[in-house]
């Protein structure tokens, strides 16, 4: 069993992203396969665009900030990104969270929860995988993509329908199941 964490992306006030968060957060702990789930929120963690003179891979940090990220990221097994689109893109704080680090995401699987308009934040969702590959994460297949978020919030809470759901669950069984693959992978290194 693993340690997930879920990383809530967006940092805007008024933002949608934390209830979704916190919603995948309870979904993820009444799910069976995960010893732990903790939620990361970006908005809240607040780390200053990439400060760091050394290159991340050397894993030689100056600032509490990043050492801090360092031991966050390390201890976790798995992760969830709940991201908005913007702009066809992944949001900024995101790959600025993702490039602070290097080895401490290495054979880690990824589930990618993505919110937009029309398009569900799928093209933020396929946008981030070339990244996620470049520091050794696996993005797993299930996806949980939810068009037109206004309509899922609801006095400031995340209320999805069964597709959500049903896809929410086959995300959390893939990522034990990948989960479990990569495991070897990160003992050896």
């Amino acid at each position: 069993m693993s340690k997930l964490g879920i990383i809530v992306a967006s940092t805007r006030p008024g933002r949608v992203g934390l209830p979704i968060g916190q919603w995948i957060a309870d979904q993820a702990r009444e799910h069976a396969g995960f010893d732990s789930v903790e939620l990361l929120d970006l908005g809240e963690i607040g780390l200053p665009l990439t400060d760091e003179p050394n290159h991340p891979r050397l894993g030689d940090y100056i600032h509490q900030h990043t050492k801090d990220w360092s031991a966050t990221i390390s201890k976790l097994d798995a992760f969830v990104f709940v991201m908005p689109e913007y702009n066809h893109g992944y949001n900024a704080a995101l790959k600025n969270a993702i490039d602070y680090l290097f080895n401490e995401w290495a054979y880690k699987a990824v589930g990618l929860v993505s919110y937009g308009g029309i398009a569900a934040g799928t093209r933020a969702a396929q946008m981030i995988k070339q990244v996620i590959a470049a520091v050794r994460m696996t993005p797993v297949v299930e996806a949980v993509t939810i068009p037109f978020i206004p309509q899922y919030i609801e006095d400031g809470r995340f209320v999805p329908n069964d597709i959500v759901t049903v896809s929410t669950k086959a995300m959390f069984d893939e990522l034990v199941r990948v989960d479990a693959a990569l495991r070897p992978l990160r003992e050896a290194s």
